[in-house]
């Protein structure tokens, strides 16, 4: 009787504080940390911790067309950990790759940098490129954001940049060869596309 007046005091005991417990557990997360995960309408939903990803690059007006940019600006790449483990062992992507693109103002004057550019403080896009082969045609969609901290709008499949990444891309129908880390160990694990070694073979002869 003593045992099981115990147990009664810590059933008790316990049934009283859950609710402070529900109301202070932590918010449920996307699975697998990173993953991807999207609204009933097919928007990404905020991938606002994007920068604590892992970094891959920077570039500085670059552009695949010609005509160069009405102004200066830095665009830098992220990829969520999951998938850069993954990338390090097998020279490709997984499922559920996130890969997010940022464009900030470039600055000059600042301080007490008297040449060159830096990155200033506003965001001027964000997109995320997302593979998912159960969701999307090819595996791959992109997302434009408005802002980190709203959701993506799903870019049509018709758009130029599907088709440019198909063509053009090292890897799984992304610019690895930007990504001077990753582009040794896709040489190395032999991933490299068709395309892109096209592309190459095709600069090479040129010169």
């Amino acid at each position: 009787m003593r045992l099981n007046s115990r147990i009664t005091i810590v059933l008790l005991v316990f049934a009283a504080s859950l609710p402070f417990l529900i109301h202070f557990a932590p918010a449920a997360r996307a699975a697998n940390g990173s993953a991807p995960a999207y609204a009933s309408n097919g928007d990404l939903l905020p991938v606002s911790d994007y920068r604590e990803w892992i970094y891959l690059t920077s570039g500085i007006d670059m552009s695949y067309n010609p005509k160069p940019a009405d102004m200066t600006t830095f665009d830098n790449v992220f990829v969520n950990p999951e998938a850069y483990r993954s990338f390090l062992a097998t020279g490709t992507w997984p499922d559920k790759t996130m890969l997010a693109l940022e464009v900030r103002e470039a600055r000059s004057k600042g301080s007490i940098n008297q040449q060159g550019h830096f990155q200033g403080t506003q965001l001027m896009g964000l997109e995320v490129h997302v593979k998912d082969t159960a969701r999307f045609p090819g595996g791959w969609a992109f997302f434009s954001f408005d802002s980190p901290s709203k959701n993506g709008t799903l870019i049509p499949q018709g758009a130029p940049c599907y088709s440019c990444h198909a063509e053009h891309a090292a890897v799984d129908t992304t610019f690895v060869q930007f990504y001077p880390t990753l582009l040794t160990i896709a040489e190395e694990k032999k991933t490299l596309s068709a395309a892109y070694l096209a592309d190459e073979a095709a600069a090479t002869q040129s010169k």
